[in-house]
């Protein structure tokens, strides 16, 4: 493995190679189509150069940088025919690299065609289309992904618009089809193929692209240098235009990551973003840009915004700390091999902090809402109960295991808790360099030193080991760094880390009544669930069926089980209110709470035996403390607001 200190001038090397060879190798050149779409299909054509009379070993992306696992489109690639000089090529799939094909190439055959179908089942809709290339991607196998050169071209419905951090070279339209050729489910209405510039496989992977019939594209902060955009599509004509409020804020929002970055690892910034209840939610980060999905009115007011309020932050601190710096062992020079996860509390737990505090300072959230939600995040770690065997470094090692696995019993698992864990430990070490010195420096310090190296660059990958983040943070201020983090994160915490919190100036504590920031998230949520997690030990839905018991809770010693179904409450048919009346009513009572629940088809008694009442977390001010958490959400810039209405002209 080589040193940190090593591992800028390599990155840099790598850079000259790769466009040394973009540059002396004929590039592979790839076409996405992206017109059937709305029938949750992708097409791609791929040609690319080989040697005649030879075995071609062919491969398809399997670990993803961002999911941190062996997912990949493997599964719904379909329809794969190789060709060359016309003619069809035998090949046959690796027995054990599964992602990998072997082709047979015959004489006289120097490129051979591929042809790829992709099942796509999410990111679409009849109004818009999302592109992650890994969908589609083919290209040779056992080299790295950033010596080899490829062209794309997207193909996309006539009169749609395109988000891309690639850069285009020309457009050719395709003209509409008269009739319906045989074979053909419909009648085409016309198409646009775009080719961008050659690029290598790593960089398109990490190229992300939108297209939608209602698109916009706004320009960000025209001060700042790299120029930034957001991209929009949405469903509803009226959505991708955005609010003048929402897009000042976004605008805050590059500026101070200009401001606590110092340094940019982009040529060309484009937040990529849809607005849709059809086409399902997403969060992926990119070098150049980022892949975001809300609902159709996730933007639309601040109700809305709030619960969305940090995904751009977030996903924009990833440029920086995620696939500039990067865990070295995480970061893989193929997407074959393993990436290991141990430092996924730096790679999401710090984003997850800076996207919370960016938000924050840019205005999309207020301090207030920020130590709300901030509040809910920590109680949850503190309530997490497999916290008392696993540590914070082990669900970031076993990170692809845990992912979007089994939702029963999830608190005594642990789910991917390093965000929020690793928002903690940052928030603990922001407020202890302040401690130490007397407020004059941050964590603000440290990032200029750790995110910063090698200045202003181009999108590349500079990896990093423990080691690293400990002389970095002595370099701020001298202290056992050391000891510090590998408690925190290495060592088996039964209680979450709120020493941030509270060195910060304030307090988390349990009120009977939800803070304004969860009622305002309840109030926007589709099938939000009733919260007695604090209190019983459970989340139950507004039906009364049973999610997640809380290990060792009420629930959990009254035998209660995921997937149950209260039917009634003391007495009464189930209903949120009388739940929770009966939560207020057994604090002055010694009798216990009585439900029926429906256990497959049994009906059971269960009598909880609890007498503390509602408990909701909330941030309270620890007064005559310094508030340090307050400043820490402080702009650094000045706030830019959007342009007050002319009341003389009506609204759009």
């Amino acid at each position: 493995m080589l040193k940190p200190t090593y591992l800028l001038v390599a990155a840099a090397l790598a850079t000259c190679v790769s466009a040394s060879a973009s540059a002396q190798k004929v590039p592979i050149q790839i076409t996405a189509d992206l017109t059937e779409g709305a029938r949750h299909l992708y097409h791609a054509e791929i040609d690319i150069p080989v040697k005649p009379d030879s075995t071609a070993d062919f491969i398809t992306p399997r670990w993803i940088p961002g999911t941190h696992a062996p997912g990949g489109p493997l599964a719904d690639l379909v329809g794969v025919v190789f060709t060359g000089n016309g003619q069809t090529l035998k090949w046959r799939r690796d027995d054990v690299e599964l992602a990998e094909f072997h082709v047979t190439v015959p004489k006289g055959v120097t490129s051979v065609h591929v042809h790829v179908d992709s099942i796509v089942s999410g990111r679409v809709t009849t109004k818009m289309s999302v592109l992650e290339w890994e969908r589609l991607l083919m290209y040779p196998a056992n080299v790295p992904t950033r010596d080899i050169a490829i062209q794309p071209s997207v193909t996309v419905p006539a009169g749609w618009g395109t988000g891309t951090a690639l850069k285009p070279v020309g457009t050719v339209p395709t003209p509409a089809v008269t009739g319906v050729d045989e074979g053909a489910h419909t009648p085409t209405s016309g198409s646009v193929t775009t080719k961008y510039n050659v690029t290598n496989v790593e960089q398109l992977e990490d190229s992300p692209v939108i297209t939608g019939l209602y698109f916009h594209e706004f320009p960000l902060a025209p001060e700042i240098t790299p120029k930034h955009f957001i991209d929009v599509v949405s469903d509803d004509p009226e959505d991708s235009k955005m609010r003048p409020e929402t897009l000042a804020e976004i605008g805050n929002l590059v500026r101070e990551a200009d401001a606590n970055y110092a340094s940019h690892h982009y040529n060309e910034y484009h937040f990529l973003l849809t607005l849709s209840d059809r086409a399902g939610g997403e969060g992926l980060e990119h070098g150049q840009s980022s892949d975001n999905g809300v609902g159709e009115k996730g933007f639309a007011d601040d109700g809305h915004q709030l619960a969305e309020a940090d995904l751009l932050a977030h996903e924009f601190t990833h440029s920086w700390n995620g696939k500039y710096r990067r865990p070295a062992r995480l970061y893989q020079q193929d997407f074959a091999t393993a990436q290991q996860g141990d430092l996924m509390w730096v790679y999401e737990g710090m984003t997850q902090y800076w996207g919370n505090v960016l938000a924050a300072r840019a205005g999309l959230k207020s301090q207030e809402q920020y130590r709300d939600l901030l509040a809910l995040s920590a109680a949850q770690l503190d309530y997490k109960s497999g916290r008392a065997w696993r540590s914070t470094e082990d669900t970031g090692i076993a990170g692809s295991l845990i992912r979007g696995g089994n939702q029963n019993w999830v608190n005594w698992r642990r789910g991917q808790d390093y965000y929020q864990e690793g928002e903690l430990v940052w928030l603990d070490a922001d407020t202890k360099i302040r401690q130490l010195t007397d407020n004059k420096k941050s964590l603000n310090d440290f990032v200029k030193i750790f995110l910063g190296k090698g200045g202003n660059t181009g999108p590349i990958v500079v990896g990093y080991e423990f080691p690293e983040l400990v002389k970095d943070l002595n370099e701020v201020v001298k202290f056992d760094w050391d000891t510090f983090l590998r408690q925190r994160i290495m060592n088996i915490n039964p209680r979450a880390d709120l020493d941030g919190i509270e060195h910060g100036g304030y307090k988390l504590v349990y009120l009977d009544h939800p803070s304004k920031s969860e009622r305002t998230l309840a109030s926007t949520r589709r099938g939000a669930s009733i919260n007695v997690w604090y209190s019983l030990g459970m989340r139950v839905g507004i039906d009364g069926t049973l999610g997640d018991i809380r290990w060792n809770g009420v629930a959990d010693k009254a035998k209660l089980a995921p997937g149950e179904k209260i039917i009634s409450v003391n007495g009464l048919v189930f209903s949120a209110d009388n739940m929770k009346a009966a939560i207020v009513k057994a604090k002055t009572d010694t009798a216990p709470i009585h439900l029926l629940v429906q256990q497959e088809d049994a009906i059971m008694p269960v009598d909880l035996d609890y007498h503390e009442g509602e408990k909701y977390p909330a941030m309270v001010r620890v007064e005559g403390t310094p508030a340090y958490l307050d400043d820490i959400t402080r702009p650094l810039t000045t706030p830019q607001h959007a342009p007050a209405a002319d009341p003389a002209k009506p609204a759009n």
